[in-house]
């Protein structure tokens, strides 16, 4: 996988990630991260700028690594505090909806994410970069079934809201226990078997005349109303 942006190498220089190979335009003007690459015996290719823009859609900001693909937690790993907050994503597809989700997630203490294995987005460059590198400290599981899911985890003492336009006022809601929110997918919302396998529904009261929120926009209200909820 490839990632670019300032911010993301340098979060994955601090995290000593694993770099297979720097690719780096010819006029970069940051000495120190290419010394930082060259102290870790990095193998670097000076570049001209078309070479660069043909391995990353974005704005690579002139640099870009070769590092290995993301490695997700399994979902046990997201269960070994004691009293959890998590955040399922029900087939999120825009990679920069769920790289904002991500840095949301970690700005707010959440203890992980579970996305679906299939017909989602995954944590690639686009995510990263989004993120801001908010990636390498937010365990997310990548899961073959959200229903099953879902259910394991109300066995495991969880109670799932998810969001949807007609449901209960999100401050009503208790989320001071195990909770998992689930957030919809951007065009047609939680599935109708996720939907049935919640045991709250949430809304977001709207005043104006737009009906939704961005996915990255209700999840952060949902997010820091249950961390309020649960101080």
């Amino acid at each position: 996988m490839y990632i670019y942006g300032k911010n993301v190498i340098a979060e994955s220089l601090k995290n000593h990630q694993v770099i297979h190979k720097a690719y780096i335009y010819k006029k970069f003007q940051d000495k120190n991260m290419i010394s930082e690459l060259q102290k870790r015996n990095i193998p670097i290719k000076f570049v001209e700028k078309t070479e660069l823009d043909k391995l990353a859609k974005g704005n690579h900001q002139g640099i870009i690594l070769n590092v290995p693909d993301y490695e997700y937690a399994s979902l046990e790993e997201l269960l070994v505090k004691e009293n959890p907050l998590l955040i399922i994503l029900d087939h999120l597809e825009d990679p920069h909806n769920l790289g904002a989700i991500i840095r949301t997630c970690e700005a707010a203490g959440v203890d992980g994410m579970i996305i679906p294995k299939n017909r989602c987005v995954d944590v690639n460059s686009t995510v990263m970069r989004t993120s801001v590198g908010a990636s390498e400290y937010v365990k997310i599981a990548q899961v073959t079934n959200l229903v099953e899911t879902m259910k394991e985890l109300k066995k495991q003492g969880f109670w799932i809201v998810g969001t949807d336009m007609d449901g209960t006022d999100y401050e009503e809601i208790d989320y001071r226990g195990k909770t998992a929110i689930v957030i919809g997918n951007e065009g047609h919302g939680m599935a109708r078997l996720v939907k049935e396998n919640c045991d709250y529904i949430a809304s977001i009261p709207m005043n104006g005349k737009i009906n939704s929120l961005n996915a990255s926009v209700a999840a952060g209200i949902m997010i820091y109303e249950a961390i309020s909820k649960r101080k």
